[in-house]
């Protein structure tokens, strides 16, 4: 069974129907252990899309705060090698930045054709943040749906698969995860009174989450809710997402780097052939 919800646009969202810890019945130790196949075949993967380099990866995290977003990145991705892979935090916008338009700073971070690309945080926060905070009106941050749509196609268009991923905690268990910060002297660094003060505005993002996935939810770009109030099960539901959506392009991989290898192979004979007969000749 898919352990993330795979949410392609046209229907409404209703996260409150979405149960965050997922499905109760699996056992952690088989979710875990099927997690560690997951992560390794998503590793192998990685290695053929950076050496075929004919197409990117985009994944994009999101969530309320404290939903795991940093967790995802070190346990999913753990057996990606970083010479292919790049991490991207999207904190808030410079000033430089904000003499932009608000795809300006995002479209530079896109991955170019062989990376894997994470997104923490992104392009989807001026619908989310600048919509709670009213940060701008909401003629502008409503018109910027098409906006990430025309941008996500573009990004399609180009040979990128954009996968995003919403990570769904429930309201006590994010106050049981800010209190446990407080507690644990190594993740002091964590703290902060914002995180307390956004929690104010819980209904208003979980509103301004709904609308923005099933706005932006396409079969090119496609949305996924994962239950992340279980960390093992968070990230089991993350990896089997990207492993069965890479998974059908490794035979185009492989079939590109054995053209490409015989191509080589024949170029280095008829290099030692020509070397080998100027030996000769001299």
């Amino acid at each position: 069974m898919a352990h993330a919800i795979r949410i392609t646009g046209g229907n409404k969202v209703d996260l409150g129907a979405i149960d965050p810890k997922g499905d109760k019945k699996l056992a952690r130790s088989d979710g875990e252990a099927r997690f560690d196949e997951l992560a390794e075949e998503l590793g192998e993967i990685q290695e053929l899309l950076y050496a075929a380099g004919s197409s990117g990866v985009l994944v994009v995290l999101q969530g309320l705060d404290t939903s795991g977003k940093d967790g995802t990145i070190r346990h999913v991705f753990r057996d990606a090698n970083p010479q292919g892979t790049r991490i991207v935090s999207f904190k808030v916008p410079t000033p430089q930045e904000r003499g932009h338009d608000f795809l300006w700073r995002i479209h530079q971070q896109a991955p170019e054709r062989g990376m894997l690309t994470v997104f923490n945080r992104s392009h989807y926060e001026d619908v989310l943040v600048a919509r709670v905070h009213e940060l701008v009106p909401e003629a502008t941050w409503r018109a910027r749906y098409d906006h990430i749509l025309n941008f996500e196609r573009l990004l399609a268009d180009n040979d990128t698969m954009v996968l995003k991923f919403y990570l769904h905690i429930s309201n006590a268990e994010q106050e049981e995860r800010l209190l446990a910060r407080e507690h644990d002297v190594e993740k002091a660094w964590k703290l902060s009174s914002a995180d307390w003060v956004e929690r104010r505005s819980w209904d208003r993002y979980i509103e301004a989450f709904e609308d923005a996935i099933a706005r932006c939810a396409t079969d090119h770009a496609p949305w996924f809710v994962v239950p992340a109030d279980r960390k093992w099960y968070r990230n089991l539901a993350v990896a089997e997402a990207l492993v069965e959506t890479l998974r059908p392009s490794v035979p185009a991989w492989l079939e590109a780097l054995r053209h490409r290898g015989e191509a080589e192979l024949a170029a280095i004979r008829s290099t030692r052939r020509e070397t080998q007969g100027a030996g000769n000749r001299g």
